[in-house]
């Protein structure tokens, strides 16, 4: 019984909120006045607004890039596999185009001995056994060819004499013939008798006799001088012939001892002028076929420029002349800060996988297309707490590649023109 009048008909919540409930209504007392409020309101609307249409604002993107060199830093690989026998360079050293850097043996040793060093020898002895020929040749051409002109000037002496023979025994014939003439005239006057006739004409005939057999003896010795001459003529063309022979097999002696040289070691030369950068190997280690053997950095008329990769959806946006910022990795730009350039040229074409597999810029680019950018770089040089700093070749870096520009607005309402291409029918071409 006594339970049932302390039970109440009312849930104790319900009792406990009429307790906490208030009996009036909540004011909030502001020192602001409501006109104020609403201006500001106003004011920030119409700010909002103004700079929506007055301020522009230039979209950009951030594009990987390294630092290239024109001519560009080389790599000298080595073209054989073999062992370094000789480094003739160290880091730091300034090379002209051609000079030597390493010495590569590429020999093959057998149970016989060094194949290349053996085949050299062999090749040594023969160009000496016809330089000896050669010699020898050239020997026997002078003594043939002194030997047949001393005959040729001797008949030349004595065909001069004869030809003076030649010429007083036809002026004697000449006289004697008109002595008979003569003769005959007297005898038909009857100064002569017939015998003296006749001995005047045995004499003239003698002396025609005379003349005839020296200018037959011309005739000869003038023959005989052709001959010689063009025996001389004959053998040494037989020498030039035997001479030039000798020279091809000593040409393709050295052809061969050149190609055993090359089979037994290798010199591996400077491509152009510069300064040594590294060296990667030392002498008695064993190289690779296209290991890396050293590296040069161009240091005469280096133009340094900053290779980027744009994307291919950026590529309406870019042209020539635009400035870009520059922050290399190396630098950070928060204490460094950003650096300028400008964009000299962009390629029409996309870069293909090869090219960009060859710098390490490009190896990290995501799939897709990418045109190759060059941008000139004018600060190369700075420093810091006075060290003296320099970028240089294959140094990493971001930039950042500005866009197209447009006011706030437009930008406000891009979603809106992404909604309505996306539903728009077919464009028509018309």
């Amino acid at each position: 019984m006594t339970d049932n009048k302390n039970k109440s008909i009312f849930r104790s919540e319900a009792i406990d909120y009429q307790r906490q409930k208030w009996v009036g209504k909540a004011l909030l007392i502001s020192k602001i006045p409501a006109l104020a409020i609403t201006g500001s309101c106003l004011a920030f609307v119409i700010t909002i607004a103004l700079c929506m249409a007055f301020f522009d604002y230039s979209r950009r993107i951030d594009v990987d890039g390294e630092v290239i060199t024109l001519p560009h830093s080389i790599n000298i690989y080595s073209p054989q596999q073999g062992y370094i026998i000789t480094n003739f360079v160290q880091v730091g050293d300034r090379v002209k185009k051609g000079d030597p850097l390493y010495e590569i043996d590429v020999s093959r040793t057998t149970s016989s001995g060094n194949v290349s060093s053996a085949a050299v020898e062999s090749i040594k002895v023969q160009k000496e056994n016809l330089h000896e020929i050669i010699r020898k040749l050239k020997d026997n051409k002078k003594y043939t060819l002194d030997n047949l002109q001393t005959q040729i000037d001797n008949y030349a002496a004595a065909h001069k004499e004869t030809e003076k023979a030649v010429k007083n025994a036809r002026e004697s014939a000449r006289k004697m013939e008109e002595s008979l003439n003569n003769y005959e005239k007297h005898l038909k006057r009857g100064l002569i008798t017939q015998d003296q006739l006749n001995y005047q004409r045995a004499q003239s005939l003698s002396q025609l006799s005379a003349y005839q057999s020296l200018s037959n003896q011309s005739i000869q010795e003038n023959i005989q001088l052709s001959q010689l001459r063009s025996d001389k003529m004959t053998r040494g063309a037989d020498f030039d012939n035997q001479i030039s022979q000798s020279e091809s097999q000593l040409s393709d002696l050295e052809r061969q001892l050149a190609e055993y040289k090359a089979n037994n070691s290798l010199i591996v030369n400077a491509k152009l002028d510069g300064i040594i950068e590294s060296l990667s190997v030392t002498p008695g280690q064993m190289v690779e076929a296209s290991a890396s053997l050293a590296q040069i950095k161009p240091v005469d008329n280096v133009e340094y420029y900053l290779m980027l990769w744009l994307p291919d959806h950026s590529l309406p946006y870019v042209k020539k002349g635009d400035g870009i910022n520059i922050r290399y990795n190396a630098f950070p730009a928060d204490k460094f800060g950003q650096f300028p350039g400008k964009i000299t040229s962009i390629s029409s074409i996309p870069a293909s996988p090869q090219e960009m597999s060859s710098y390490s810029s490009g190896l990290r680019q995501e799939k897709g297309a990418y045109y190759k950018v060059l941008v000139s770089i004018k600060t190369t040089e700075f420093s810091d707490k006075g060290k003296r700093l320099e970028i240089a070749s294959g140094l990493q870096a971001k930039s950042i590649v500005f866009l197209e520009k447009k006011p706030l607005y437009q930008w406000a309402i891009a979603p809106i023109n992404k909604i309505k291409n996306s539903v728009t029918g077919v464009v028509d071409d018309n």
